[in-house]
């Protein structure tokens, strides 16, 4: 069975641990925009540039120590369920840079490459990943890996992570820029939530040189390419860049392809796409600023359309917040799922507080969403409701049931004076 435990690619959420290096987070700077700073400010500012100059020296050195400690060994690279370009090209990366110490890695995921972009990045430049259903690990010999990698979550968004972890692969390291998740015995740990994008990590763990770039390698070019994919898809086209995801950029620009990045970037968007938005504006009720939609049903394949409707959604005039979801009937596991995407351009709204309290948590303490800056997600099983979608009529009460109950939870946040709403 599929672990739809919180959350899918949008945000992150979950109750697994992590053992996490606090003296990996990096103060950020107080001066109001536009404001002249004093010299202290000044001073500090310089200090906190030093202190990260350290923490980054002391993680790449961390990092090379690992790889030498586990040269001429196997390790599996494992995604979330449903990767986004900054999982793909991070996941590369880390593989490059682990066969410059002769370890060899496969990169894996449970669920699927739905959105036009993924499909597009993947095939364009040759990307290696496997697909991996929860009956394929099953008939894998688990015991040739010798250990395993965490590139842009942290386990709980990956179904296959209890499977991993269960037939004794190690975790090797854990590498991303979400907020921390809770402890895991890893043998690195390099997190970093105050980073817009994990491939702004892998960006400058290359410019140390645990990977010398070289423009005349084919490989490289579209390694570096798919980074500056992931980089700018994670800072929303660098809009939302920090000064570490900026120099990370210009340190790709030398090395990646414009007309590659040009093709990825105008795939079309598929039918499913189109219809999923053409829904979330029928449905859509404003109110507040905010914008949600739900769309009804759709098929697992096609999950990837929700945060794309979310996208579009959040572009209407005088909204500033969209919440679109749907109910997601994965055919082979048999059961449903309730998936939502939320993007915001509010910068006093925090996605992950937003979601949480929304929604809450299960009876096991795990939240069923989380996020990001300006992005998160959630993620509620059906459960024992699931099926019994051939009966029409049954298939709308229940869609109208969910409905009602979601944007009741999303309203007590949003207009609390005016809940419950229920508008088609």
């Amino acid at each position: 069975m599929k672990d739809h435990s919180p959350i899918n690619s949008d945000g992150v959420s979950g109750n697994r641990k992590v053992e996490f290096d606090s003296s990996s987070e990096v103060v950020a700077a107080v001066s109001a925009p536009g404001k002249r700073r004093s010299k202290a400010e000044v001073g500090s500012e310089d200090n906190r540039g030093r202190v990260r100059e350290e923490l980054h020296d002391r993680k790449v050195e961390q990092l090379r120590q690992m790889f030498d400690r586990n040269k001429g060994t196997r390790q599996l690279i494992l995604l979330q369920d449903f990767p986004d370009p900054d999982a793909l090209s991070s996941a590369w990366a880390y593989k490059l840079i682990a066969e410059q110490y002769d370890i060899q890695c496969e990169i894996i995921y449970a669920g699927a490459l739905s959105h036009q972009e993924n499909i597009a990045l993947v095939k364009l430049t040759g990307l290696p990943l496997q697909r991996w259903t929860l009956e394929t690990v099953k008939t894998k010999d688990l015991s040739v890996f010798q250990g395993c990698a965490f590139i842009d979550n942290q386990g709980t968004t990956c179904s296959l992570t209890e499977f991993i972890l269960a037939a004794g692969v190690p975790i090797a390291s854990v590498i991303d820029h979400h907020n921390l998740q809770g402890e895991m015995n890893a043998e690195f740990i390099d997190l970093r939530p105050q980073i817009r994008a994990t491939a702004t990590i892998f960006a400058e763990y290359l410019q140390a040189g645990l990977l010398a770039l070289d423009s005349s390698v084919s490989l490289h070019i579209k390694c570096a390419t798919a980074l500056m994919h992931g980089l700018r898809s994670d800072t929303i086209a660098l809009r939302q860049a920090q000064e570490e995801d900026f120099l990370a950029a210009a340190y790709l620009s030398r090395f990646y392809d414009p007309q590659l990045l040009n093709a990825v970037l105008q795939s079309s968007r598929s039918k499913w796409v189109m219809d999923a938005i053409e829904r979330a504006l029928k449905h859509r009720t404003v109110q507040n600023n905010f914008s949600i939609a739900g769309i009804g049903y759709l098929r697992y394949d096609d999950r990837d359309s929700i945060p794309q409707a979310a996208d579009f959604l959040v572009t209407e005039e005088n909204v500033h917040t969209a919440v679109v979801y749907a109910i997601v009937h994965d055919k082979d596991e048999e059961i449903e799922v309730v998936i939502g995407s939320l993007r915001t351009n509010k910068l006093t709204l925090d996605p992950d507080e937003f979601i949480k309290e929304a929604f809450g948590q299960d009876a096991q303490g795990r939240f069923f969403g989380g996020g990001r800056s300006q992005a998160g997600g959630f993620e509620i099983p059906v459960g024992f409701l699931s099926g019994g979608n051939e009966n029409s009529d049954y298939a709308r009460l229940k869609w109208e049931v969910f409905d009602a109950h979601i944007k009741q939870k999303l309203m007590n946040l949003i207009s609390p004076k005016d809940n419950p709403v229920y508008d088609h």
